[in-house]
């Protein structure tokens, strides 16, 4: 946590702002009246001036890899909590968040799921998850992007867990493309000492799309482990 104490401390001045904004953006009664993209510039602007801060060093290749058109679902390894933070640096457009009750309701983690319209599931809920399901399906197809940890939960290590397969269901059932992602060094970045002193670096690569609207059965069988 001495990186997080570092971002708070050069960036206390900022901190009023931005909470005010990710609260006052994210709330019901104002969802239409701020687009999509204030949002997310407002989360790009915090991203790169708490990485900056906390003197991460994100490189990142292959967002040529993207598809051209808006509506698929990126597939990253879950090193850390500093992960999703990532995206919002790297990736140019706006995107949402499938993610575990558990962290829900998470201080700042529960602003940005109502800020970005995050989709939340109950893992024991069988009837909850493939409602969400159903509905991040939908909206992949009209053109909204999407990420999804398929190891459920972070490794906090470059070893990555057993990718889930019921997490594909996601893309297989709208048929939108697959974006593998690797993250490496992210677990580093919260978790060393010294922070202080020393500089964290991940690098973040987006590999070739995979289109799932081709794919027979036993192709999307093997997707799991294909994109592991």
């Amino acid at each position: 946590m001495e990186r997080i104490l570092l971002m708070v401390i050069k960036l206390i001045y900022k901190v009023p702002e931005w909470w005010f904004k990710i609260c006052w953006y994210g709330k019901d009664d104002n969802f239409e009246k701020y687009s999509e993209e204030k949002r997310y510039a407002l989360m790009q602007e915090l991203t790169t001036r708490v990485n900056r801060a906390g003197k991460v060093d994100v490189k990142c290749y292959g967002l040529e890899n993207l598809p051209k058109d808006n509506g698929y679902i990126m597939f990253p390894n879950h090193q850390g909590m500093f992960d999703t933070l990532l995206f919002f640096e790297t990736h140019g457009r706006f995107f949402s968040v499938v993610l575990k009750k558990e962290v829900a309701n998470v201080i700042l983690v529960k602003q940005i799921v109502r800020l970005v319209h995050a989709k939340v599931m109950d893992r024991s809920d069988v009837r909850q998850s493939m409602k969400v399901i159903k509905e991040v399906a939908e909206e992949v197809k009209k053109g909204r992007n999407y990420i999804i940890f398929p190891e459920g939960t972070r490794s906090h290590s470059s070893k990555m867990a057993e990718f889930k397969p019921g997490s594909f269901k996601l893309a297989t059932k709208a048929r939108v493309p697959i974006v593998p992602v690797t993250i490496d060094g992210g677990y580093k970045t919260f978790e060393e000492h010294g922070v202080m002193t020393k500089g964290a670096h991940i690098d973040f690569m987006v590999h070739p799309a995979i289109d799932t609207a081709g794919l027979s059965r036993q192709e999307l069988a093997e997707l799991p482990e294909k994109v592991e």
